[in-house]
């Protein structure tokens, strides 16, 4: 082992150069040491764990470091401070040549259902933290790693921790309370309880003081059982890699890939020649802005100099007159360094400090801080940089320095150049920068704005700071300055010049206000848009900092304007506090038994598998022996004709192998869902941005991509219709358009006492499943028959259109689904865009074929939500009971039929939403544009149809001067109402959920608190709303409503089920076992399912429509009690025998043991010409509370406490059930009040990944989350009296958005504003500055419409 050692430390630089003249790379993974002899520079970390090691646990979810599913542990020796180092990042972005000699760590490596789960892994699973589980190994690495660094860490470490990671399915509640149980405050009572049971019985079990009832249980799941964490036990640091990390002496390495050369200088001198050699090379050290570069926006760098281990580059410095940081320091150590400044300096000097920590706490995600670096943040020169106006307005100092020496300049105005470039001199590199200590009298705040408060890119950054006459309130210095309002970070001079010499009072924040109004103007067609906001923001931001001075010049005993208390919380700083939850439901009936599972909290069947990386979903699948990669070829344009199509430049491309386009497909090249109104391969048109002209397969993926990007297309181009607006004016709709017409309308609005028109635009929504879509397709060799794995949620689809393309029967092709990372409706028709083109491919080749889309594609290609735009108009009384209504919807279908007309078929069964109305008509219009083809997203179009409802209900409340709550109870659907289409609500327990969420939620103490506050405070508001829902059960389609199940029973007794519906992470699988479970009378360890394919149950519904528990479920139940009828004479001849007993004696006696089993929803089917029959089985109700606080400066909010009481029968799984109403909560609330898909006027989605378009995080879950799910109310029509529970809690999520309207209204009555107003969905930050009208947007008046092309536009 000697000698290997001695070369593998290089300490002499011989033999260890490989063959390409690269370097060896010589890192740990899991403790195995890897010696990789020719590391490419393009490689990242992910893409060799997933497809060199086969360590599929980590997962790819965005390639841009912004969802965090990729996250592992690096850990290093640091000779110089001698200690370890681990730290979280982002696999997707590190570059596999910066790992030389790091040990790295991933979820297979903690911990394994096999051998032993490591408590991390093993609580995320019990705690029901893992839905789809496609987030859960990054969750679980960012936790570890916390946990490695902290083994008692407090809840806001552990928020903070999580801030770069992001999950669609469990509305994050869940994990937090399960990771709880490693905190400080979270810590096991040991079992001594506190005065209501356990510290883990999540919360206050029953509130307001009410005796906590039989039949309530509180607690999902028991820490009792958990393993014990002992950090002591963590796996170690590999030893070989003490020894080498210790004897390494400095030597630089050197790595060349195919387009691109690696060079990491050990010494200052070198890396400044080297600069020098090659001054275009790009500097790398976290390469979280070159590594997006590269991938997004096709950069090559032939060379990249990576400084990361020069001592002068990392070193910290304190001087006389501040701390000198090395360019290459972390983001993560800087903070570290000057939390620790702060903690032992006096207040005075650490002003600029303070600032820069404030940025910090919300720049980006921990995975990104631990490696992206202060220089790098600088050198990138961002227009939003959240750093830079900070050092700009401290007047911080860089020392540059080339091979022939060094010079200072200050970073003000001039350092940055234009867009994105600097002072700098080719050959030249940033060394360091300096911050300064601030000045006695120097006050300096930061500020950012942006649409989501956890790892977000800026709106507007501000930095600011003041310097005054000592002893005096006159300015002295002034610094102004501003990203987000310019091509650069720029400073307000000409306003700083106008305020200097003047004292700091109510004349100066006049003049500042009108300076900064006229200095910071920008473009109407600016990139980025939101340009009056961006303009107020400027203003409110200057506000805040005026306010903040003036306290602290008060604190040092000047005598100058007393801040109002009513203006105080406009200068609080933002800090999160630890969410709180309860959650409720039905405890088991007494006497139930122990293997009777049915109504029990259960875990997810996969979690334990999700949690360790074992789990395997589609692009897991091990890769084939002659495999091959696919990548699209899609049309920039809108609406175009393809004139030519040249393949040229990509035929060069290393790897490809070959090209597919329109004419080399086999069978039919048309496809759709309901209507075949689509191609496969577009064929001489296209018709929106990303429509599927051809495609590229090659060796690899990253040849395959780079191939379909040479490929060079030339269209003519046609006029697009991409908004609603343009639709509706060249009458651009597909037909039918659909009309709900009750009672008489005309009598109804001559009824009303007051008629009030409104309208309302709701925006779409991506639905950002971690895991996008994905095709594995391989060909069987004979008969044309082809086997295919894909990430669907609808496999009888994808096998017919499959078919269709290849020209075989249905019979041949199978399609298989173990499970997917997500679907939500994204994955009901759209996923077989991609499916029929891999498996042309794969027919056409005879070789497997693989691809999975990169988040980009997958947004750019498959549609979402549909965008509505609703106009109604409303009769009522003086009471506020409405008689009449007439309102339209409009639905954005986009480029083809799919499921739209469904879609907007619901919209209208939910136009009133859960009130009476006895005078009504609606009529839904489907759009067509050139978008790509939106389609079903959960709710499917209902909560666009309640939206509208609840928009007018509101009017009513404001026009009439009453509370929405009191005129929402007025409305109300009682028991025998019937609907618009004529089904009578039997079964109502509407009024009990309100009843029950009024009570839990304290709502008439909370309304007058909030009153009481919305007096005392100006400048933030609250407000308070009460929804109601009602939705309906059943597949509208009639055909729809059926299912299969075949059940096959084994000689040992063990049962294998397979049933129609597939696993996305809503725990079907879990309650089919549990149904199987309960009817054949044996315990659920006894019973598996394997995965849904079409070769084993035919013809299947997708899993949608919320109904697949009551199809599934019943059918299953059939399949079941066939096989026990078919035990009972053995049961009968042996009654004290066992199960495995009875099977055996039946298996002799050649009875069979397997079963079809099938169910068809009875008693339904509707018919829009007569306005008759059943439209739904039944329907699921819930009523919701939400009370949130807005600041009306910056229009950011605060979701402060949420009460859902949910009506889901009598729960098959209480963990599932509440699990998906969190879930669908925290999506609606990303619909309602933070998503906001941007298009180019000529329809390009601008909003492509997780940078761009913002899902909600961990910090936006309501501080206080109680989910009541209602007791004693079994529902007839379902599997054991279950409900629907899927989609029906989304629309929940509008109670927050009414109370935020609530609150601008409290907003604008202060500027004497009264009265219904339009607030269009989503509230963002920019909709609720805008409405809250006051002295300060009076300032920036938008531009006229018409006189300027947006950036983007309202689809």
């Amino acid at each position: 082992m000697e000698r290997a050692q001695k070369t593998g430390n290089m300490g002499d630089r011989t033999g260890t150069k490989t063959r390409s003249g690269s370097d060896e790379l010589i890192f740990f993974v899991n403790g195995k040491k890897i010696v990789e002899k020719n590391a490419d520079p393009e490689m990242t970390l992910l893409t060799y764990l997933r497809r060199k090691l086969g360590l599929t646990g980590t997962k790819l979810g965005c390639a841009e470091g912004g969802c965090g599913a990729c996250t592992v542990m690096l850990s290093r020796y640091q000779t110089h401070s001698k200690r370890l180092l681990h730290y979280a990042i982002n696999a997707c972005l590190a570059p596999l040549c910066s790992l030389h000699l790091v040990a790295v760590t991933t979820v297979e490596g903690i911990g394994s259902v096999a051998r032993k789960l490591h408590p991390v892994q093993e609580r995320i699973a019990k705690a029901h933290g893992s839905q789809c589980g496609f987030c859960t190994p990054g969750i679980v690495m960012s936790m570890y790693a916390l946990l490695r660094n902290n083994p008692t860490p407090k809840m806001a470490d552990m928020e903070e921790a999580f801030q770069g990671n992001l999950c669609r399915c469990t509305g994050y509640r869940p994990i937090l309370e399960g990771y709880k149980t490693f905190t400080v405050e979270g810590g096991c009572c040991g079992g001594r309880g506190q005065k209501n049971g356990c510290c883990m019985s999540n919360g206050n079990g029953a509130q307001n003081g009410s005796e906590e009832k039989i039949n309530e249980a509180t607690s999902l799941f028991n820490p009792a059982e958990f393993a014990p964490f002992d950090p002591t036990q963590e796996v170690i640091f590999p030893p070989e890699l003490m020894t080498l990390s210790k004897d390494q002496k400095p030597h630089s390495l050197c790595f060349h890939g195919e387009r691109m050369t690696w060079l990491q200088p050990d010494s200052l001198d070198e890396f400044l020649n080297l600069k020098w050699k090659h001054p275009d090379a790009r500097v790398v050290v976290g390469n979280t802005e070159v590594g997006v570069e590269v991938k997004f926006k096709n950069m090559v760098y032939p060379v990249i100099l990576a400084p990361t281990f020069i001592p002068e580059l990392s070193a910290v410095t304190h001087t006389e007159d501040g701390i000198v940081f090395g360019a290459a320091c972390t983001l993560s150590h800087m903070a570290v360094v000057l939390r620790q400044a702060v903690e032992s300096l006096p207040p005075h000097k650490t002003e600029v400090f303070l600032a820069v920590l404030e940025q910090l706490r919300w720049f980006a995600g921990v995975q990104i801080r631990n490696v992206a670096a202060v220089g790098g943040n600088i050198m990138t020169a961002s227009p939003i940089s959240d750093l830079n106006p900070v050092f700009m307005a401290a007047g911080c100092k860089l020392t540059l320095v080339d091979k022939d020496g060094s010079r200072e300049v200050q970073m003000d105005d001039g350092f940055f150049t234009g867009y994105r470039r600097t002072a700098l001199r080719p050959q030249e590199i940033l060394l360091s920068i300096h911050i300064p200590y601030s000045k006695k009298t120097q006050f300096v705040s930061a500020y950012k704005q942006s649409p989501r408060r956890e790892d977000d890119i800026s709106i507007v950054t501000a930095a600011m700071s003041v310097t005054f006459t000592p002893g005096t309130d006159v300015v002295e210095d002034l610094r102004l300055s501003y990203g987000g309002m310019a091509p650069t970070t720029v400073l307000a001079k000409k306003t700083a010049n106008r305020l200097m010499g003047r004292p700091w009072g109510e004349e100066l924040l006049e003049e500042a206000c009108n300076s900064l109004a006229e200095e910071m103007s920008l473009d109407p067609s600016v990139p980025g848009g939101m340009v009056t906001y961006r303009r107020t923001l400027t203003l409110s931001l200057f506000y805040k900092f005026y306010l903040t001075v003036l306290q602290k010049l008060r604190l040092q005993g000047l005598k100058v304007t007393e801040v109002t208390s009513d203006c105080l919380s406009a200068t609080e700083v933002y800090h999160p506090e630890t969410p709180s939850s309860v959650q409720i439901y039905q405890a088991v009936p007494k006497g139930q038994s122990q293997d009777d599972v049915v109504g029990r909290p259960i875990m997810h069947l996969s979690a334990m598998k999700q949690a360790t990386g074992e789990a395997v979903y589609c692009d897991d699948v091990p890769l084939y022996e002659n495999e091959l990669y696919l990548s699209l070829i899609t049309s920039s344009k809108a609406h175009a004709r393809i004139l030519s199509i040249d393949t040229s430049a990509a035929e060069h491309c290393p790897g490809v192998v070959c090209f597919l386009f329109a004419d080399d497909i086999p069978g039919s090249n048309t496809a759709g869902s309901i209507k075949f109104d689509e191609t496969v391969l577009a064929d001489g048109e296209v018709t929106c941005v990303g429509h599927i002209i051809g495609a590229v397969v090659a060796n690899t993926q990253l040849q395959a991509q780079r191939a379909a990007k040479a490929v060079k297309i030339k269209y003519e181009e046609r006029q697009p219709v991409i908004t609603i607006q343009e639709a509706i004016a060249t009458q651009s709709f597909y037909q039918p358009i659909r009309t709900i017409q009750n009672g008489d309308l005309e009598l109804g609005f001559k009824q009303a006492d007051h008629i009030l028109e409104g309208e309302m635009h709701i925006g779409g929504q991506e639905h950002f499943y971690l895991e996008t879509n994905v095709t594995l397709a391989v060909p069987r060799g004979e008969d044309g028959e082809m086997e295919l794995f894909v990430s669907t949620q609808a496999p009888t689809h994808t096998q017919s259109l499959v078919a269709r393309a290849l020209g075989v029967p249905a019979n041949r092709v199978v399609v298989r689904v173990k499970r997917m990372g997500g679907g939500f409706g994204g994955k009901e028709s759209r996923t077989t865009l991609l499916s029929t083109v891999v498996a042309v491919a794969a027919n056409k080749l005879k070789r497997p074929v693989r691809c999975m889309l990169d988040r980009d594609e997958d947004m750019l290609i498959t549609g979402g939500r549909h965008p509505f735009y609703g106009k109604y108009k409303v009769g009522f009384l003086n009471s506020g009971r409405v008689v009449a209504l007439d309102v339209t919807y409009y639905g954005n279908a986009g480029n083809s039929m799919d499921l739209s007309q469904a879609i907007v078929e619901r919209a209208l069964f939910h136009m009133e939403n859960s009130y009476r109305v006895p005078n009504i008509r609606g009529r839904g219009f489907l759009c067509r544009t050139n978008l790509p083809s939106n389609t079903a997203f959960r709710g499917f179009g209902g909560p666009q149809g309640m939206m509208v409802a609840e928009s007018w209900m509101t009017d009513v409340a404001q026009s009439l001067g009453k509370s929405p709550e009191e005129v929402r109870r007025l409305n109300l659907y009682m028991k025998g109402d019937s609907t618009p289409f004529n089904q009578v609500l039997d079964q109502i327990t509407l009024d009990r959920c309100w009843d029950e969420c009024m009570s839990r939620s304290g709502y008439q103490q909370r309304r007058i608190a909030i009153d009481l506050y919305n007096r005392q405070n100006r400048w933030t508001k609250r407000g308070i709303a009460v929804v109601p829902t009602k939705f309906g059960i059943s597949f509208t389609a009639l055909f729809l409503n059926q299912a299969g199940a075949l059940v096959h029973i084994y000689t040992d007794g063990s049962v294998l089920l397979t049933h129609g519906g597939t696993e996305m992470g809503q725990g079907l699988h879990t309650k089919m076992v549990q149904v199987a479970s309960r009817v054949l009378g044996i315990p659920s360890s006894k019973i598996h399912i394997s995965e849904t394919s079409t070769n084993t149950v035919p013809n299947t519904s997708a899993t949608a429509a919320s109904v697949s528990s009551d199809l599934n479920g019943a059918a299953l139940k059939n399949a079941c009690e066939i096989l026990l009828k078919r035990l009972e004479p053995f049961k009968a001849k042996n009654p004290n025998g066992t199960w495995e007993d009875w099977v055996k004696a039946a298996y002799f006696d050649r009875v069979s043991l397997s079963a079809n089993g099938f169910y068809k929803t009875p008693d339904i089917g509707y018919d829009f010409e007569t306005n008759s029959g059943r439209a739904f089985s039944y329907f699921s109700y819930g009523v919701a509370c939400s009370e949130v606080e807005i600041d009306c400066l910056t229009g950011s909010h605060k979701n402060l406490s949420t009460t859902i009481v949910m009506d889901v029968g009598n729960s098959l799984n209480p963990a599932i059930d509440i699990g998906q109403v969190e879930g669908a909560f925290m999506q609606g609330l990303g619909l309602f009040t933070l998503e906001e898909l941007h298009y180019s006027p000529q329809g390009v989605l601008l909003t492509r990944g997780p940078g761009s378009y913002k899902i909600p995080a961990f910090g936006d879950i309501p501080t206080q989350l109680t989910v009541s799910l209602l007791r004693d109310a079994p529902n007839d029509k379902a599997i054991f009296a279950s409900k629907a529970v899927g989609e029906p809690p989304l629309f929940l999520a509008s109670s927050v958005f009414y109370a935020i309207k609530d609150a601008i209204s409290a907003a604008r009555a202060e500027s004497g504003i009264t009265g219904p107003f339009r607030l269009d969905s989503p509230a963002s930050a920019e909709r609720i500055r805008n409405a809250c009208s006051d002295r300060f947007t009076k300032l920036c008046p938008p531009a006229e419409a018409g006189t300027f092309i947006p950036w983007s536009v309202q689809v």
